[in-house]
């Protein structure tokens, strides 16, 4: 399966993908309160919500006290998240740019990048490159915390086809391809009313192993891991691979 090396260019617009429908955002209030919980992070903190998409966590990183910057591709999704942050009357400090590619230098007291939005691009060195630069974006001792699909669930439930309702009330249609290094996939949008939407796109699988190596060579060092945003103990069977790891308080800015 060949997929476009800048496939995100044209898969996150609402139009194809909307990532803060009415089950994600009844979500967010709780799994933002679990990350600023594992954080530990005190009112007036400095966040970086690295692919923060339309903002239904960094509003609620917001709504509790925290200096928010989210930063995304997506200029579509940051007007979204404009658009919640002024309705929930909060202030967000909102950056348009490419992840490998941070301009934040010593800025924040930790930085958060939720819902597997990591591990896009071909090659390896580009994550490896985007973790650096959430290191040089975090203040000495400053937390990360990264929330990913769990790589060893991936591939003990592989399935290479799956139809599931959408939540518009149309369907999807989605084909993958696993390998080595990841899963192609390629989705196929039927709405409500018979009209169709396609697109395919990469992402890199992370187990435990892989992604402390990742954030190691990055100058991060792990330090917990979850299976979920309910706190479990991360397993091999658990569907999600949430990992804290803490910038050296030693680290030049």
């Amino acid at each position: 399966m060949k997929v476009p090396r800048e496939w995100h260019k044209s898969f996150f617009v609402n139009s194809f993908y909307n990532p803060a429908g009415a089950r994600a955002v009844a979500k967010a209030p709780a799994e933002a309160a679990f990350v600023l919980k594992k954080l530990e992070l005190k009112k007036g903190s400095s966040l970086l919500d690295l692919c923060c998409g339309p903002g239904r966590h960094a509003v609620e990183f917001a709504r509790r006290g925290m200096g928010v910057t989210g930063f995304d591709f997506s200029a579509e999704y940051l007007r979204e998240a404009a658009a919640r942050a002024k309705k929930k009357k909060t202030a967000l400090r909102l950056v348009r740019g490419d992840m490998r590619r941070l301009p934040f230098n010593g800025e924040f007291d930790a930085a958060v990048n939720l819902f597997t939005s990591f591990g896009y691009f071909p090659e390896l060195s580009d994550d490896i490159k985007t973790l650096r630069g959430v290191a040089r974006a975090l203040k000495p001792g400053g937390l990360f915390l990264l929330d990913l699909a769990n790589g060893a669930w991936i591939r003990n439930n592989f399935r290479p086809r799956s139809w599931q309702e959408w939540e518009d009330g149309g369907w999807l249609l989605e084909e993958r391809l696993l390998t080595a290094d990841g899963n192609f996939n390629e989705w196929l949008k039927v709405g409500p009313a018979g009209e169709t939407s396609r697109r395919k796109f990469f992402t890199r699988i992370y187990d435990k192993a892989r992604i402390s190596a990742a954030l190691r060579k990055a100058g991060l060092r792990p330090l917990r891991f979850w299976g979920g945003f309910d706190g479990v103990r991360m397993r091999p069977s658990s569907l999600r691979l949430i990992c804290l790891a803490r910038k050296p308080a030693s680290a030049a800015r």
